[in-house]
């Protein structure tokens, strides 16, 4: 750090302010409510909402108890109307999409626990599709839990080493974003234990994957198309040094994209080569760094891996049956794009997947793909809770809306006692007018489905 930060004055603002508390950010999901009418919503709470100037989505907190304010308890998240994200790591993805940047196909190599993924998907608005994968299998129900949570519907899941894509979906992408494994220097602030086991090798040892992920990912990409490669450390090995890999290995095909004008005070991290060199006490957040790399031309193919697929266990949904189901989920408030979305079925579960994934169906395995609809049975069909917070419909005329009071025993698990009339005998249940279950109506209450992994013991915070 002292290499990198020669002078004095700014070494000893980066030892103090990484000794400081980290401030704690959001990120509003626009798939669920405007930034405008989150503001409202939220104004009450006295939240003190500063506007992040890279994300537009993208606030920081600061009440006076913003560090131990329990945003996690609150109906706005457990609805999924925002994401608890640091500001920093919202960067990648402003990059992503800078200059006008409209990608059908993403691929997020290292994506969970998600923020990223549903910045994306955000973006997006749901269409096109992100292949979100993630190495890590104890990470990947998380990831799928994040997913779900935000209404996503455009996303298919995969748990590889990031390594294997340039060999086995040769520039099948249009965008990708390597957010790859570090050293974490840049996380100190958040965790006192980073560099507990930080060392000159193991950061070359890092480095060393680095060189692997980026090359792999480059392969990936389509000769046009955009490479975002971020890390949470602030070593040149783990940043510069691999993209200047990257360009010695291919010459002609990389093109570093400044990001010089990437928003208002930029240029107070931008390198040389224009490059974010994000150190925390410029922005008071996280340490960053990010590029923006344009493919130019083809590569030759790397060797495609031996490995065996499969029998692929979904079928298109028959035309007949398609409209059978689209008019059921109607009725039961739920729509969809068929532009963007199609039926596909597997035993007897329904699934909605995105169009644009579907010519790597076969090129690669999928652990998950885009939402699972429904489970057919003798009386019809058997609707999924990620389907109904990703499409129920607001203007539902089975809709039945819950005080906060009320959602904070549905989120516990238990049955509603309304005293007021209830519209239909399958509900769906909402709170702040966003969609939070499906339900039967039983008598006078309304039977609890919230599924059972979600349920949690503690109350609402809404102060």
């Amino acid at each position: 750090m002292r290499e990198l930060l020669p002078a004095a004055a700014d070494f000893d603002h980066f030892i103090a302010i990484s000794q400081q508390p980290l401030r704690r950010s959001l990120r509003i999901n626009t798939l669920k409510i405007s930034v405008a009418d989150f503001l409202a919503l939220v104004a009450p709470y006295q939240w003190a909402l500063t506007p992040i100037p890279w994300c537009e989505e993208g606030f920081w907190i600061s009440r006076e108890d913003a560090d131990t304010l329990p945003l996690g308890s609150t109906a706005e998240h457990l609805a999924g109307l925002f994401y608890i994200q640091e500001a920093s790591s919202m960067l990648p993805v402003s990059a992503l999409f800078a200059g006008g940047t409209d990608p059908v196909t993403v691929m997020d190599v290292a994506a969970a626990p998600g923020s990223k993924t549903t910045q994306i998907a955000a973006r997006m608005g749901n269409q096109g599709a992100i292949l979100a994968n993630e190495y890590s299998a104890s990470r990947v129900k998380v990831l799928h839990a994040n997913l779900s949570r935000c209404g996503i519907s455009n996303t298919a899941m995969t748990h590889f080493d990031g390594r294997v894509f340039g060999a086995a979906l040769p520039e099948a992408f249009d965008a990708i974003l390597l957010d790859a494994p570090c050293s974490g220097e840049g996380v100190i602030r958040k965790d006192v234990d980073a560099l507990r086991n930080w060392s000159v090798e193991s950061t070359q040892e890092i480095a060393a994957t680095q060189h692997d992920l980026i090359e792999s990912a480059f392969h990936a990409l389509r000769p046009g198309g955009t490479l975002i490669y971020s890390t949470c450390t602030l070593n040149r090995s783990e940043n510069q040094q691999v993209i200047s890999w990257l360009q010695q290995r291919y010459p002609d095909a990389v093109e570093i994209e400044t990001l010089c004008d990437l928003f208002p005070g930029a240029e107070r991290a931008i390198t040389p080569e224009g490059f974010l060199h994000v150190f925390p006490q410029i922005f008071d957040s996280e340490g960053f760094f990010v590029a923006r790399l344009r493919k130019r031309q083809s590569l030759s193919p790397l060797p495609v891996p031996d490995y065996n697929l499969g029998k692929f266990p979904f079928f298109p949904v028959k035309r007949n049956a398609q409209q059978d189901i689209t008019e059921a989920a109607a009725k039961a408030g739920l729509v969809w794009n068929s532009q963007t979305h199609s039926l596909w079925e597997r035993d007897k579960e329904i699934w909605l997947f995105p169009r644009a994934i579907e010519p790597l169906l076969v090129r690669v395995r999928f652990s998950r793909i885009g939402l699972k609809l429904a489970e057919t049975f003798t009386k019809g069909y058997r609707w999924q809770h990620e389907a109904i917070i990703a499409l129920a419909n607001p203007a539902a005329k089975n809709r039945v809306e819950l005080t906060l009071e009320e959602a904070g025993e549905w989120y516990r698990g238990r049955d509603i006692y309304p005293e007021r009339a209830l519209p239909g005998d399958e509900l769906i249940v909402t709170c702040q007018q966003q969609p939070i279950g499906l339900a039967k109506k039983v008598g006078s209450r309304i039977k609890n489905s919230y599924p059972r992994e979600l349920v949690r013991d503690g109350k609402l915070f809404s102060s």
